[in-house]
């Protein structure tokens, strides 16, 4: 519970035959105390061992006095397993748990606002006050409290009724089992709503601790706080890191709060947990702002949400409005747009990357996540694919946070029994061989990898198609994914590297060849736009290109014989490529696509060395030694300098006319801050933070993130924060924006 010092043990801190009930009842409370600070306040005042004494004190003394047995003490969250055979009873809700009315955008959050207005008969929305929260995805429960004391947790259920979890809410460590009465009255009867949660980061460790234990990890956290919830024996559930958090309360006497905001202050007063997001605005469009900031930020929060939830403020507002059968007509939920779908796994195509590795790329049935329709996502590698156990057929769950990629996050339901009739035609058009002309054919192709269709018209006969997934690709229902042995590109032996398996072909191997060329034009290196793709894979294809270097050896004459060039076209690439001939060393180096050297490296070997001969030659220990590379970079690029067919792809473009242009203040006694590293902190009053890094990069000196021992200058502006005192204690001279500009100045 972390460091610190507070309410702790009675002065004698032992038990007498006069003071063990004194001391029994003060252990429940300082416990309840800290506990409380800890799930509820994010604060502590005693360490977790200081804690764990004196529960297990208390533990010791209800033992030895077990009369004095209560149902709310602290040691009682765990209670004993339902009995073999039994399930949860269903308990009525008194009063029933109602669905939201979920909108999708702006325009019906503000029909929504009209119809309240035309029912309350008010003019204008201005004066409405709301109060807004986030809509957690996790699982609904009550709370009942009588005199203070938890006695019944139910689950949503139907709305109407719902099972009796009280046993595993009792686990959960935030939830209170007696409310705090010390500032405020608690009502005789009060009955609370809300979420019960894994938090994100608590999850990721909870799964790993379910694969190091040979378990199956978990989906998402949502299904897995309802699994725990659902589990009979208590025990079980109190294994998962469950919070609560509120957002209601139907049973409270009349009268008591005029508003929302003011019952949602008085239950964190008594104990219950909040999540502290809840703000008390006015108008729609106020809700309408909360909404897009938390949508924005929703990866910076612990807890995984899909909208915002907005409420009426005013009690006597939503008294006058009511409710339907199925909603409360005082509220809406206004969704986020989803990161997480569920979609079935089509198809494992290998793809063949730049550098040779082989990645598996799932193939899914569109769907929308993030507000992006998905159809394929990367699956990493083999032991990626093993962990998450998938087959063909599987259905999935897809999760996209932010502009991440969508990632195959779980398997939702596995792929059992046969084939649906119709598995086959589902094979996308990309991942198929051509189509065979004849039913005889097809089946030469064998029967059990065929795609079947029949084509009728009037007048005319059927005629039978059958179409095989091409090599590299699983596709067959319930097909479990293998690695193959041989690279599905040109059948070259595949090897193992590590995790990952590689085609060692180079670009012999037609894949390997188009992304090596892509590289090469592409923005960060030779920026040749008019080559894309399709113009590559014609290219070479047609035998113009068999190597990268070929792009600067093109004949003009051979490209008109081809499909869709005429002379214009011709004319503009060819000016192009002579135009892009002369290159900086930076960029040339991202062209020739070296494992784990991109912009960022190249531009800093380029600044360091100047040359590219310098850079073919240097040794391990010249690597090393330049901050931001480190052995494994290093290894990478003495080995690829070393290969003779990269040397021969290096001569076979500087024969076509490629210039290398030696980095500006390159080497060693370039530019004003040559080989000099420098963090940036805080503001400067005379440039951005992209100018400062750019008048660096030109003078020679790198931008590092961080601050090390090998830091040359810390250049630091306003608010500078740590990094500062952290420059000042390894001893790092540290530059205002004059000192910056002096230090250029010098060097001119």
């Amino acid at each position: 519970m972390g460091k610190g010092k507070g309410r702790s043990a009675s002065s004698d801190g032992r038990e007498t035959n006069s003071n063990w009930k004194e001391r029994l009842e003060h252990l429940r409370q300082v416990l309840e105390y800290h506990a409380r600070l800890y799930y509820v306040e994010a604060r502590t005042e005693i360490s977790d061992a200081e804690y764990d004494e004196l529960f297990k004190e208390l533990q010791g003394l209800e033992r030895k006095h077990p009369e004095s047995f209560s149902a709310s003490s602290p040691t009682q969250r765990v209670g004993a397993p339902l009995p073999e055979g039994e399930s949860f009873q269903k308990v009525a809700h008194e009063i029933p748990m109602l669905s939201i009315d979920s909108l999708f955008d702006e325009e019906e959050v503000r029909e929504f606002e009209k119809g309240i207005l035309r029912y309350l008969k008010l003019e204008s929305g201005a004066q409405l006050e709301w109060s807004v929260e986030p809509k957690f995805d996790g699982v609904s429960a009550s709370l009942l409290y009588l005199d203070g004391l938890l006695v019944r947790g139910l689950t949503r259920g139907d709305g109407s009724a719902g099972e009796d979890i009280t046993a595993n809410l009792r686990t959960v460590s935030n939830i209170p089992l007696k409310l705090d009465d010390s500032s405020r009255d608690v009502p005789a009867r009060l009955e609370v709503r809300g979420e019960v949660m894994i938090p994100l980061r608590e999850f990721e460790s909870f799964n790993l601790k379910q694969l190091e234990g040979g378990e199956k990890a978990l989906a998402n956290p949502r299904n897995a706080a309802a699994g725990a919830l659902r589990r009979k024996d208590p025990a079980a559930a109190a294994r998962y890191p469950l919070q609560f958090a509120v957002w209601a309360a139907p049973q409270v006497p009349d009268g008591l709060f005029e508003t929302h905001s003011e019952l949602l202050s008085a239950l964190r007063e008594w104990g219950l947990p909040e999540a502290g997001l809840q703000k008390r605005v006015v108008g729609i469009e106020a809700c309408l702002a909360y909404h897009d900031d938390l949508e924005a930020r929703r990866a910076e929060f612990p807890f995984e949400m899909d909208g915002i939830v907005a409420k009426l403020d005013r009690f006597d507002l939503r008294e006058r409005l009511g409710r339907t059968s199925r909603v409360m007509r005082w509220q809406y939920a206004h969704k986020f747009a989803a990161i997480q779908a569920i979609t079935t796994l089509r198809a494992i195509e290998i793809q063949v990357g730049s550098t040779g590795r082989l990645t598996p790329r799932a193939h899914l049935d569109p769907v929308e996540v993030g507000g992006v329709t998905v159809r394929h996502t990367t699956l990493h590698n083999a032991d990626h694919v093993a962990s998450l156990g998938l087959h063909i057929g599987d259905r999935v769950f897809l999760q996209r946070a932010g502009d991440v990629i969508p990632q195959v996050t779980a398997v939702a339901k596995a792929a059992k029994g046969k084939a649906p009739a119709n598995w086959s035609e589902g094979l996308p058009e990309s991942l198929a061989n051509e189509v065979l002309p004849s039913a005889t054919n097809a089946n030469e192709a064998g029967s059990d990898q065929v795609q079947e269709s029949a084509v009728a018209e009037a007048g005319t006969e059927y005629t039978q198609q059958k179409t095989s997934a091409r090599a590299g690709v699983t596709w067959e229902w319930g097909a479990k994914f293998e690695m193959p042995k041989k690279c599905p590109a040109c059948g070259t032996p595949s090897q193992q590297t590590g995790k990952y398996w590689i085609c060692p072909n180079g670009m012999q191997c037609p894949p390997q060849l188009v992304r090596r060329i892509s590289l090469l034009v592409g923005k960060s290196a030779f920026n040749i736009d008019r080559l894309g793709r399709k113009q590559i894979e014609q290219l070479i294809d047609s035998g113009l290109i068999r190597t990268a270097g070929d792009l600067f050896h093109l004949d003009s004459e051979k490209l008109l014989e081809l499909d869709r060039w005429g002379t214009k076209s011709v004319e503009n690439l060819m000016a192009e490529i002579e135009q892009r001939r002369k290159v900086p060393l930076d960029r040339f180096l991202v062209g020739l696509g070296i494992p784990e050297v991109g912009s960022v490296t190249a531009r800093l070997l380029a600044q360091h060395f100047g040359t590219l001969e310098k850079i073919a030659g240097a040794t391990a220990d010249d690597l090393v030694q330049l901050d931001g590379v480190g052995p494994v970079v290093g290894e990478k690029l003495l080995a690829w300098f070393e290969s003779e067919s990269n040397q021969a792809w290096i001569a076979r473009m500087l024969q076509g006319g490629v210039e290398v242009q030696e980095n500006e203040g390159g080497g060693a006694n370039g530019g004003a801050l040559s080989g000099k590293t420098i963090v940036l902190t805080g503001t400067l009053p005379g440039m951005t933070r992209a100018e400062a890094k750019q008048t660096i990069e030109v003078s020679g000196g790198r931008v590092s993130s961080s601050i090390s021992a090998k830091t040359d200058y810390l250049l630091a502006g306003e608010k500078a924060g740590s990094k500062r005192k952290k420059a000042e204690d390894l001893g790092i001279e540290i530059l205002d924006e004059a000192a910056f500009r002096s230090l250029l100045d010098s060097a001119q």
